[in-house]
């Protein structure tokens, strides 16, 4: 088993962001030290963890990290990230080796180094031989860089489902009519729109969807518009008319009269760093994406919360569920109330004033309108 005794800078900031301690000379850290944040935090390691895992294509920091962690979300403390960093985090690419350092509790990042033994792994007489990598690196956007989490499921939701203002749309263009005086219109098919386009020549269309109340009081919180698909102008309107003409370029469902559209907003960049809010919260989940009244892994869920309850991206939430008051036959039926139980993870990717989008990354039960999302502990 392979272990690591230096403590680095890397430590140094680690403390800074776990606990508070601030070290001006990186030797003066302990390996005491190192475990009461490790053991403070929260962010415990698995016993049978690996010694260290090649990073590969497909690979997700989310799902390195639930190798070596209880708490895959943990592993910005692990690294030793600060606030700065959470904001602006470093790359990992495949072919570099996360290593378990057993004596601090920490990770560490290296590139395997090559000294011309044939092995490969940067082995000399069974020693490895580690290069420690900066926290940052500058390449681009990062295209060939790991992400934090199973980026595809939610590409679609980057853009979509939208959260508007009741009546929001009503002020936005229209689809009034089809080719050949059709009802619905499907992909290659033609639609008439009547509207301002602000010089826009692609845009996204959206149906005006339901009301998603607040499971606590009830109230109107958002409404949710469904996403049909997306248009882009063949012909803008002319000195005949007000009436331009678009193109269905993909369609989700038959787009229909009456349907509204917004511009396409540009590609999102896919940078993510799963965090615990920084103060207690404590929120409800709203609705499942898709109608449907229960959830599973990998599926969206809204909750009530978002940016003016502190909500950010990349925040991860616990699921808890509301233990039931039962009868109690064995005591003259009394009423008894089942403890609360802690079920799973969301990973809130998209949030909005009051209502916030989260990916359901580790659940042992179904997810339910209502269950409870809050501050992990």
């Amino acid at each position: 088993m392979k272990k690591f005794s230096t403590i680095t800078a890397i430590l140094a900031a680690g403390l800074s962001f776990a606990s508070g301690v601030s070290l001006a000379n990186p030797a003066d850290a302990t390996i005491a030290q190192a475990q009461t944040v490790a053991n403070s935090s929260k962010c415990t390691f698995l016993p049978d963890a690996p010694d260290k895992h090649l990073v590969v294509r497909g690979d997700t920091l989310w799902g390195i990290s639930a190798q070596f962690l209880q708490n895959p979300w943990c592993w910005p403390q692990v690294w030793g990230m600060n606030k700065e960093d959470i904001r602006n985090p470093h790359w990992i690419y495949p072919g570099q080796i996360v290593y378990f350092d057993r004596i601090n509790q920490r990770l560490r990042l290296a590139n395997v180094s090559s000294n011309g033994n044939g092995n490969g792994d940067g082995s000399s007489g069974g020693v490895p031989t580690v290069k420690w990598t900066p926290h940052s690196r500058v390449e681009g956007l990062g295209a060939d860089a790991i992400p934090s989490i199973p980026s595809a499921v939610i590409e679609p939701f980057l853009s979509q489902p939208l959260i508007i203002e009741a009546n929001a749309l009503d002020r936005t263009p229209r689809i009034v009519a089809a080719s050949e005086s059709r009802v619905n219109m499907g992909q290659g098919e033609k639609a008439y729109v009547r509207g301002d386009l602000d010089g826009g020549t692609s845009f996204q269309v959206f149906r005006p969807g339901v009301a998603l109340k607040d499971p606590d009081n009830g109230q109107v919180i958002g409404f949710e518009a469904a996403f049909v698909g997306t248009l882009k102008l063949d012909r803008e309107a002319g000195d005949e008319g007000d009436v331009h003409t678009f193109i269905v370029v993909k369609s989700k469902e038959e787009m229909s009269v009456g349907d509204r559209l917004l511009p396409l907003p540009p590609t999102p960049i896919l940078n993510y760093v799963p965090h615990p809010p920084s103060e207690d919260v404590r929120g409800r989940v709203v609705s499942v994406y898709g109608g449907v009244s229960v959830a599973g892994q990998n599926q969206i869920v809204a909750i009530n919360r978002g940016s003016e309850s502190g909500i950010n991206t990349g925040m991860v939430l616990a699921l808890e569920r509301h233990g039931e008051t039962i009868i109690d036959r064995t005591d003259e039926n009394r009423r008894v109330k089942l403890p609360d139980e802690l079920y799973g993870n969301v990973f809130i990717f998209r949030v909005f004033d009051n209502i916030s989008y989260g990916l359901i990354m580790q659940v042992k039960d179904f997810v339910k309108v209502g269950d409870v999302a809050r501050s992990p502990q």
